[in-house]
């Protein structure tokens, strides 16, 4: 089974997402908060694989609630909740270890199928979320962001690098796997050793890391 934590001020919306949560067989919902200020204290009470995490709370919003619960040790693979789709607060939330985001309007089936797809350890962006969140956001006008990233990934072989493009594109191990001609496994192996060499929290910060260098479209 895999366990959910919501973290949401509104009672509607967690007893929402609860209903359509817990009608998959797989899934349910371990506890649900009202504020990031005590959603550590839930997921060491709770132990959830992933948590929902909206990001505008009165207390403590989302994006500092992410930042502790990803300071935690063995922490649970993050989803933003947001009425916006290009909000700044998201695209930080990301770079504090979110796997992804999604609208609160997103349909149910979609929802579920986001919390199977981090519990699992991939990202839920899609690639054409990826390209139009990231593009975006990364918008820099200066060179010194560029030359920090390019820095960063010069420790890479040339292998590493194809697959750090890929994941920046949005693509999952199984689309990578097709793209590069290599098993699924392989393209794992390379992601866990980015995640590694860059030290990177999850896949999602690689992309943000492959769009700082300027080497994604």
């Amino acid at each position: 089974m895999i366990r959910v934590l919501i973290v949401d001020d509104e009672a509607l919306v967690r007893a929402g997402m609860r209903m359509i949560l817990e009608s998959a067989e797989d899934v349910v919902v371990a506890d649900e908060v009202d504020d990031g200020a005590d959603a550590v204290d839930a997921v060491r009470r709770g132990r959830p694989d992933v948590v929902l995490m909206d990001i505008r709370m009165p207390r403590l919003d989302g994006l500092a609630a992410t930042a502790a619960v990803q300071a935690l040790p063995e922490p649970p693979a993050v989803i933003v909740l947001t009425t916006f789709d290009l909000d700044d607060h998201v695209f930080r939330a990301l770079q504090a270890g979110a796997s992804g985001f999604l609208l609160k309007d997103t349909p149910p089936r979609e929802l579920i199928q986001a919390v199977r797809v981090v519990a699992s350890g991939e990202s839920m962006l899609s690639p054409k979320v990826t390209r139009r969140l990231l593009s975006h956001f990364t918008a820099d006008p200066h060179a010194e962001r560029r030359r920090t990233a390019l820095d960063r990934i010069g420790q890479l072989s040339a292998r590493e690098a194809e697959v750090l493009v890929e994941v920046g594109r949005g693509l999952s191990n199984a689309d990578i796997g097709k793209v590069l001609f290599m098993s699924e496994a392989t393209v794992k192996s390379h992601v866990s050793r980015l995640l590694l060499k860059l030290d990177a929290t999850n896949r999602v910060q690689i992309a943000i890391l492959a769009h700082h260098a300027g080497l994604c479209d």
